[in-house]
């Protein structure tokens, strides 16, 4: 009897064992919380592979609505099972291990595969006055694995690719640098930090963390889409998705610091059309309103721009698109300024320009006044929508350069992070300023018109900012070949960051190491060489101050920089159709348009680093060349300098390497190579090394002055064999949002390698225009460096929408 009862207690204690494992943590809707000590603790699943993490000091509150997070929680199958002191929430595709004693969490996915996992007590809240308002500085730390290799972060140029190493601290948004605090791994999963306020990066042996100066919590998503492309799509189904540009603003863009009137913008995009070397956009830079007190009045006060309107139809009567500086902040004499300052809509800090004469240097004995406006504040984005619809939009401006989005914040002083912003201070909010004033823009033209796409080029980017139709730059780099080098890393990995319209000046902005500008031949060949870069960006854009940028300041046709450069600026025309494809991929599948070497070949290691080549869609390896090959030291003196000579005596040669897992094929001889291996490409001034993945299908267009001059009823369909491949042509009308309501074609391509067939399915969709017969000339590159030959023999195939099979 003595032995039955202490088998009955026994059981019993079993049993209050159990429901005290139970009661450490609550089912929700869509996953659990739990209180840990002294931290409270949610795991939220907004989709199968995107679950968000939150973590607070216990009994404090912490609710917030994110700025770049638009999804909301989904409706997910979430299954619960502990054992001991783990628990595991499963998604059909992801396992996150909750210890319900420690509060460390790690995530699998379904099968078991580890991720990552949370460093052991590794969050810290630590106590911070944020101007009165009571807070915690936030960290949380993560371990990876020895090997793993990370990428995005945003925008910083250091000339890396692999985030592994690195340490960034206290990021704020600044000229050339943009901060995204996310990160994605090879092994195909991604973190994105929701905080905006300043915030630190570190990886090192201890860890890999993110720290906040200011956060009520803990909060941050982790995402698994296996690869570089899914964690892409988590991030932009968790922040949004990027609207589809105009056609035209992929063409070839002019610009300098600045155009000083309206007769001399209009005189080069004139001058253009007589050289017949194709343009699609002009853009004005500053001062088109008058002085510096008149700040971004949004308003042609200069009287160098009498007659904006005709301006304006000057360019469009030219078949030119034009787009206009402006800023972030205002002159004190401007009716934006005034109307802000009334309402207290204003940040009292220094910012750019300082002086209310626009000699150099600044003059601040005459302080301008400008400051930058509350972003934040949503009457504070009508007003300024006012303002820029009443004197630009009116008058036929087609998209917006918004210069200055971080904003310039000079003679920085930690107080000035305490200033009250209508979302609390400056510093809870500091990162997140571009996001709102980019959105403003963007969702008050959608507002106001449908008929036009809304096109932003801004120089601060943050998470979540795909989604407002804006193309970022890499800010005033200087003229450098260390600069041109190592803009290949930034905008990989800013692509990396989910965000995929990028560029930068073509050129670098500042001229400072040529002293003799463009007279430098080792200038004009680095031009040359950024030209050929930007062809293979989102947006090939030639601007930067000290001197003049057009075509013809290099020359005329029949020199080698000339002749170049209108080179590249053709072959981009040719592409368009490649290109707007990809673009559509880019909105419809969450596709990337500058692609780092390990998104597509993760399963070679050697591109896990590669930071000097890149793919631009999925079939164009491109590797830019990134030092001088044809300039010398002369024999002349001037100053220090040795002034140096050209030298095209000798053609001089780049090393590739071309990925394992495909064939190649040489874009300018057709030579076919394996992949897996380094090879030498001849690079004269004319030539960088571009190659074409077997298995591609590139569409190739015809020879125009602007990128809707011609319909695409003739189309060049060139086909690499090697592997079966499959290419989707996108088109629509052009420049409105019809597309969204479906009015837009598919037409669908297959190789079959083995039966040497080309499928041209059924086209898919219609809209207005659309093209109902036109020809396909179809051609095959040879494997032989015989191109030009073989390319000649191609077969002609009438399509009228009725799908049809091609034996080649």
């Amino acid at each position: 009897m003595h032995k039955k009862i202490l088998k009955l207690i026994s059981f019993f204690i079993l049993i209050g064992s159990s429901i005290s494992n139970a009661q450490n943590y609550q089912k929700t809707q869509s996953g659990a919380k739990a209180t840990i000590g002294d931290i409270s603790l949610e795991v939220e699943f907004y989709s199968a592979t995107i679950v968000r993490l939150i973590k607070a000091p216990a009994g404090k509150a912490f609710t917030r609505e994110s700025l770049s997070v638009i999804k909301k929680p989904g409706q997910v199958v979430v299954n619960y099972k502990q054992k001991g002191d783990i628990l595991h929430l499963k998604s059909d595709q992801l396992d996150v291990s909750l210890n319900v004693k420690t509060g460390d969490i790690a995530f699998l996915s379904s099968n078991g595969k580890a991720l990552l996992r949370e460093k052991q007590n590794g969050m810290a809240f630590i106590p911070f006055n944020d101007a009165g308002s009571h807070t915690y500085t936030v960290s949380q730390s993560f371990l990876l694995d020895k090997e793993e290799s990370i990428y995005g972060l945003g925008q910083h140029q250091r000339g890396n690719l692999n985030q592994r190493g690195q340490r960034y601290d206290n990021m704020i948004q600044g000229n050339t640098e943009d901060v995204v605090p996310f990160f994605q791994s090879v092994k195909g999963y991604g973190v994105f930090w929701d905080n905006y306020s300043p915030t630190s990066f570190d990886d090192s042996a201890d860890g890999t963390s993110f720290k906040s100066d200011v956060g009520d919590g803990i909060d941050y998503y982790f995402m698994y889409g296996k690869n570089a492309d899914g964690v892409i799509a988590n991030m932009r189904d968790l922040t949004g998705q990027a609207p589809m540009f105009p056609l035209w603003t992929f063409g070839y863009w002019q610009s300098k610091e600045r155009y000083k009137s309206q007769d001399e913008l209009v005189s080069v995009v004139k001058k253009y059309r007589d050289l017949n070397v194709p343009i699609d956009g002009i853009i004005q830079d500053w001062q088109y309103w008058g002085g510096n007190y008149l700040w971004n009045a949004m308003d042609f006060l200069n009287a160098d721009y009498s007659n904006p309107q005709k301006m304006v139809n000057d360019v469009h009567a030219l078949n030119a698109h034009m787009i206009i500086s402006i800023w972030a902040s205002f002159g004190p004499q401007t009716l934006p300024y005034k109307e802000l300052k009334a309402k207290n809509m204003l940040l009292d800090f220094n910012t750019w320009p300082e002086s209310g004469s626009d000699k150099w240097p600044p003059n601040l004995d005459y302080p301008s006044g400008v400051r930058p406006y509350d972003a934040y504040n949503p009457e504070a984005r009508d007003i300024y929508w006012k303002y820029m619809n009443k004197g630009l939009f009116s008058v036929g401006i087609d998209g917006w350069w918004m210069d200055s989005t971080e904003p310039d914040h000079l003679h920085f002083k930690p107080t000035d992070l305490d200033l009250k912003t209508y979302l609390g201070s400056f510093r809870k909010v500091r990162n997140a300023f571009p996001l709102m004033t980019v959105g403003g823009v963007y969702d008050h033209q959608r507002a106001a018109s449908s008929d036009k796409r809304v096109f932003i080029l801004t120089r601060s980017a943050f998470a979540g900012q795909q989604r407002y139709g804006a193309n970022t730059w890499s800010g005033d780099v200087t003229s450098s070949w260390q600069a041109l080098k190592q803009q290949i890393p930034t905008g990989l990995n800013f692509s990396l960051s989910g965000i995929p319209y990028w560029n930068s000046d073509i050129g670098g902005f500042f001229l400072s190491k040529f002293r003799r500008k463009l007279a430098d031949p080792d200038y004009r060949e680095l031009y040359v060489r950024w030209i050929e870069f930007g062809a293979f960006c989102p947006m090939m854009r030639s601007h930067g101050a000290d001197a003049p940028r057009e075509i013809y300041q290099f020359g005329s046709k029949g020199d080698r920089a000339y002749d170049a450069i209108d080179k590249f600026i053709n072959l981009r025309y040719s592409l368009l159709p490649y290109i707007y494809s990809a673009s559509w991929e880019v909105s419809s599948h969450q596709s990337s348009m500058m692609r780092a070497l390990e998104m597509d070949f993760a399963n070679d290691k050697n591109t896990w680093d590669t930071n000097d080549e890149y793919m631009f869609g999925k079939s164009l390896l491109v590797s830019p060349a990134t030092s001088p090959m044809y300039t010398k030291p002369g024999n002349t003196l001037e100053g220090k300098d040795t002034v140096k000579e050209e030298d095209f005596s000798v053609v001089k040669s780049r090393h590739v390497y071309l990925p394992a897992g495909a064939d190649w094929y040489d874009f300018w001889t057709g030579e076919k190579l394996k992949g897996g291996q380094k090879v030498s490409k001849p690079t004269p001034l004319d030539i960088i090394p571009l190659y074409v993945k077997a298995g591609s299908i590139l569409p190739f267009g015809p020879q125009v002055q602007y990128a809707m001059e011609k319909k695409w009823d003739n189309l060049e369909i060139r086909v690499y064999p090697g592997a079966d491949g499959d290419f989707t042509l996108y088109e629509d009308e052009n420049d409105n949002y019809n597309y969204e309501k479906g009015k837009y074609t598919e037409i669908k391509f297959h190789w079959d390698d083995r039966k040497r067939t080309l499928k041209i399915f059924d086209r898919i969709g219609s809209f207005s225009g659309v093209l109902v017969n036109r020809k396909f000339n179809i051609s095959v590159a040879s494997a032989d460096g015989n191109q030009t030959a073989d390319l000649k023999a191609f077969k002609s195939v009438t399509y009228d929408g009725k799908g049809e099979k091609v034996n080649l």
